[in-house]
């Protein structure tokens, strides 16, 4: 079992898994799957500012913010008790592609290479962290919602801004990894 748990799940599992999410918060309690929102929720429950876009009754969506604290405290608990303590595997292509970018520190989800803090100084490191931060904040802002909320329970309901939004998070996506990114890299 355990095996099994550090290994990534199939499609197949983890797709209806996500998928019944949606129907199971709709059933249970009226309520819809996203996660941008809770930053608004503990931004309204925190800062005693009298901001018009935090005025609003936070407690409502409380269940949010347990939601968002179940998934980091998932987070947590998975990377400490069902690591895959095997180096990510990378298709040989991609590899050699990523190598001529000096990308070769597979031993992290996210290769050291380019995210750490030694890179956050640099001009590539900030690009890829400062303003591609900023520019999915901004993103999520302008769409009203992030991937999982629009690309998830937007879709799920047949929402039209829903597919517009998942479409063009899909194109800017395409275009990010086959044309921006590979820019950005050989800084």
């Amino acid at each position: 079992m355990l095996t099994f748990l550090q290994q990534p799940w199939p499609w197949y599992i983890a797709g209806p898994l996500i998928g019944l999410t949606v129907p199971a918060l709709l059933i249970l309690g009226n309520k819809t799957f996203g996660i941008s929102s809770s930053l608004r929720h503990i931004c309204a429950s925190c800062i005693p500012a009298n901001i018009s876009y935090f005025k609003y009754d936070w407690k409502n969506e409380a269940w949010n913010l347990f939601f968002v604290f179940g998934i980091f405290l998932g987070g947590l608990i998975t990377a400490q008790l069902f690591t895959d303590p095997n180096p990510v595997e990378v298709a040989p292509a991609l590899a050699e592609e990523l190598a001529g970018y000096g990308i070769v520190d597979y031993d992290n989800l996210v290769p050291e290479d380019i995210l750490n803090w030694q890179s956050l100084f640099t001009l590539k490191g900030f690009f890829l962290m400062v303003v591609g931060g900023f520019l999915v904040g901004f993103g999520t802002r302008y769409a009203g919602g992030c991937t999982s909320g629009h690309a998830i329970m937007g879709l799920s309901n047949l929402q039209w801004p829903s597919l517009i939004a998942t479409v063009c998070f899909m194109i800017g996506g395409f275009i990010l990894a086959n044309l921006i990114l590979p820019l950005i890299l050989s800084l």
